[in-house]
């Protein structure tokens, strides 16, 4: 008849810190340890090495990790291994919130390095909040296309701005010219 080593192992796995599933008690040695039967006993019966603890079991992620490797390069990912809409895989908010913050931080950066005024920030700034830009470089190109036009604006404005000088001084000169011919 074999001895019931049940308290034993409770006490085992109470002096070890473990559950009793990990505690291995030394078959050859079962008279020596049915006898003890306090924790000072499992515990120098542990320091014998007829008591230990088991290691844990090793639960490899490797297939894992291969599995991940491989669904980086798209395989696995096909219509039959879909299980949620497209919108619940990536939803459309994501896409917008991370369209919407690389216009502004593009923005942002243009602003602060001088390169766009704060007039286009705040008018290309509205145009990104309401869908105006699919990516950044349609942006950039509206970017130019408002930078150009004001170069324009302001060569115009230059030029009419020198036309008018030149008149008032064509002006000036004629009226002066009248005063010495009646005198």
């Amino acid at each position: 008849m074999t001895v019931s080593l049940k308290l034993q192992k409770r006490l085992a796995a109470s002096v070890l810190k473990c559950g009793e599933r990990k505690i291995w008690l030394d078959p050859n040695e079962i008279n020596e340890i049915s006898l003890a039967n306090s924790r000072r006993n499992i515990a120098r019966l542990k320091r014998d090495g007829l008591i230990f603890k088991k290691p844990t079991v090793v639960h490899s992620r490797a297939r894992v990790s291969l599995r991940n490797e491989a669904k980086r390069k798209g395989r696995h990912t096909g219509t039959g291994k879909r299980r949620g809409t497209a919108n619940a895989r990536l939803p459309v908010k994501v896409i917008w919130m991370r369209r919407v913050r690389v216009l502004r931080r593009l923005l942002k950066k243009m602003r602060d390095a001088k390169k766009i005024d704060k007039h286009i920030y705040h008018t290309l700034y509205m145009l990104a909040k309401g869908n105006q830009f699919k990516n950044k470089r349609v942006l950039l190109e509206t970017i130019h296309d408002k930078k150009r036009e004001m170069a324009e604006e302001k060569a115009l404005s230059e030029q009419a701005t020198a036309r008018k000088s030149r008149a008032k001084a064509r002006l000036a000169r004629k009226a002066a010219k009248e005063v010495v011919s009646e005198e």
